[in-house]
């Protein structure tokens, strides 16, 4: 498939990053990327990223509530962590269910009533994968988290609520797939849906735009789709050398418009940086404090 932006429309920005692996984007517009020894980075408007603290880990997915305290899952450290911008350092929030501590926490995010889903990847080709859920309340977030699902088994990566806020979409990435689950009334987990299968890919992060399509970016091949069912899946960027797409692993939309499309690259040291005429992403849900209970 012929690639629906160019090449060198692909704008190379946030140039040192270590190994860019999670984005974000808190409520006010702040960007925050993430570096594999635990890096958090904030990334201007001219551009330009600084690193603004650490987790002392290795960071993966970054995720914002409505107060702009960073939740990054970090499997070195076995836990989210959290971190006030201003606050100190992070901290870890949850470190899995109690009893059933995380292997691979790689991302999460929030839905509308304040809980925090999070994929836990389990092992490299071994079908020990699950979704993990963090409800809202009192005390300390571990003995609020508990398994939502383990049918997602396949080293569950990427991961997305839908915006009717009833829906968790997951990537899973061997074999390549694209599920989804619905948020049943008790709010446990309906059975899995298998969306879109991606042969040949190792998907990893996925975004919603508002004509119903996600854009996916993928660990490999270095690639950006857009998949919608009556679509199909569509190349909006491909870099065949891997200089300006180099294993982009996840995706947000930015901006005031939010039409600007970000890929962090954990094959390099940059973010991409591009638009799709047309695109636009939907609001992720930024729950507040007492929503959250913590």
């Amino acid at each position: 498939m012929e690639p629906i932006i160019a090449l060198d429309a692909l704008e190379q920005i946030a140039a040192g990053i270590d190994h860019a692996e999670g984005i974000c984007v808190a409520p006010d517009g702040t960007i925050y990327v993430s570096g594999e020894q635990g890096q958090i980075y904030r990334v201007d408007e001219d551009g330009t990223a600084h690193e603004v603290t650490t987790t002392g880990g290795w960071t993966l997915g970054l995720a914002t509530d409505g107060e702009g305290r960073v939740y990054a899952c970090d499997p070195k450290r076995g836990a989210v962590m959290r971190w006030t911008p201003g606050g100190g350092d992070p901290v870890p929030w949850t470190s899995g269910a109690p009893g059933i501590p995380f292997v691979t926490p790689n991302w999460g995010a929030f839905g509308p009533d304040g809980s925090f889903y999070v994929t836990d990847s389990g092992h490299w080709k071994q079908p020990d994968g699950s979704v993990i859920v963090v409800r809202p309340g009192a005390g300390p977030a571990t003995e609020r988290t508990s398994v939502w699902t383990r049918e997602s088994r396949d080293f569950p990566n990427g991961l997305a609520v839908h915006p009717n806020g009833q829906e968790i979409w997951v990537l899973e990435s061997t074999p390549g797939a694209l599920v989804a689950f619905d948020i049943l009334p008790d709010g446990s987990a309906g059975p899995r849906r298998l969306l879109v299968e991606l042969p040949g890919t190792v998907p990893d992060g996925v975004a919603f735009a508002t004509d119903g399509s996600v854009v996916i970016a993928c660990y490999r091949p270095d690639v950006v789709y857009r998949w919608r069912a009556d679509l199909g899946l569509q190349v909006l960027a491909h870099d065949p050398e891997g200089t300006a797409l180099a294993a982009p692993t996840n995706v947000v939309f930015a901006g005031p418009d939010r039409d600007v499309i970000l890929t962090p690259n954990i094959g390099r040291w940059h973010v991409t940086r591009f638009r799709v005429p047309g695109l636009v992403g939907k609001p992720l849900f930024h729950p507040t404090r007492d929503e959250i209970g913590d």
